[in-house]
């Protein structure tokens, strides 16, 4: 099984998870622009990597998700082989349903790699919080074959 990065971009700082072989290896976050140095070795690296992208619903957004449009375009033009995938294709990967909210997908994580646990007896997800949840169901909807998101191409 190959090792699988996901990445869940913000306006400010952005979520990775590190799996392989259905373990999580490593999280963590980095303000953006650490973000687009860290991704740069990984441009020849052995790794899919897989981001979410952002996709409209019909509500109205703000300047937050126009700040992390403009970074997953970043992202993009670092890393051209990152391939992305929307917030509903990830909620089917994992909970088979696009009504799936935050704590479903979080369950159904603990339930796919472990309990949190504690700090003596740590479980296969010790240390996920916030985005890092996000990035981690990004890398799990990849490993199982979620439908990725495809950008049009510009004409000249």
């Amino acid at each position: 099984m190959k090792t699988i990065i996901g990445i869940d971009p913000g306006n400010k700082e952005t979520a990775f998870v590190v799996i392989d072989s259905g373990k999580i290896i490593s999280h963590f976050y980095e303000p953006n622009e650490s973000a687009l140095q860290i991704l740069k070795p990984w441009k020849n690296a052995d790794v899919e990597i897989y981001c979410e992208m952002i996709a409209s619903y019909g509500m109205p957004v703000g300047k937050s998700i126009f700040d992390t449009c403009l970074f997953i375009g970043r992202i993009i033009e670092a890393l051209p082989s990152v391939k992305l995938i929307t917030r509903n294709v990830v909620k089917n990967a994992i909970c088979h349903s696009s009504k799936a909210k935050d704590a479903n997908i979080r369950q159904a994580l603990i339930d796919i790699y472990g309990e949190v646990g504690t700090k003596k007896n740590q479980g296969g997800t010790f240390g996920m919080s916030g985005d890092k949840w996000a990035a981690l169901a990004v890398a799990t909807a990849a490993q199982r074959g979620a439908k990725l998101y495809e950008i049009s191409e510009l004409e000249s």
